[in-house]
């Protein structure tokens, strides 16, 4: 029973950080789950880029229309996985194990973040991870693709 307490815990305060993040407020969005303990941290950043992973995979018609990550820096320019800041680069690679079925990588990029990252850095990769689920949702939206309930709910309300 705890475990279905937390999980519903966990999407319904991905859900608020959604809602906050559609209007623009970063900030409400952060304090939304940065009060959570680090299981629950973990749980909806693993929770964000495993929908992030479904969504790609819908907009990639299962593989055979692959979607491209790209990683741009200040001026539009697109640069290497590896030169990205450590909270871009954590992002893509997590979401990068997800999309290939590899769970248990994306778990470890998620834990090597909330172990070894500076605060902010966490912070980065939480936005990171709310901005690519608000944006391939919307793109999922866009082309009458399925998207979860409660990230659809986030998005309309």
């Amino acid at each position: 029973m705890g475990c279905v307490t937390t999980g519903r815990n966990v999407v319904e305060k991905a859900q608020r950080a959604l809602v906050a993040m559609r209007l623009g407020r970063d900030d409400e969005a952060l304090d939304e789950v940065t009060p959570s303990s680090a299981e629950d941290m973990r749980a909806l950043m693993l929770l964000l880029f495993g929908e992030c992973s479904t969504m790609v995979s819908v907009l990639g018609d299962g593989g055979s229309a692959p979607v491209k990550v790209q990683v741009f820096d200040e001026s539009g320019e697109e640069v290497p996985i590896d030169e990205a800041d450590p909270p871009v680069r954590t992002a893509v690679r997590t979401l990068l194990a997800e999309v290939h079925g590899n769970t248990e990588a994306a778990q470890e990029q998620v834990e090597i973040a909330l172990t070894s990252a500076a605060p902010d850095e966490v912070n980065s990769l939480v936005l990171q991870a709310l901005r690519w689920t608000i944006r391939l949702s919307t793109e999922c939206l866009d082309r009458d693709l399925p998207v979860p309930d409660w990230v659809q709910d986030a998005l309309t309300d």
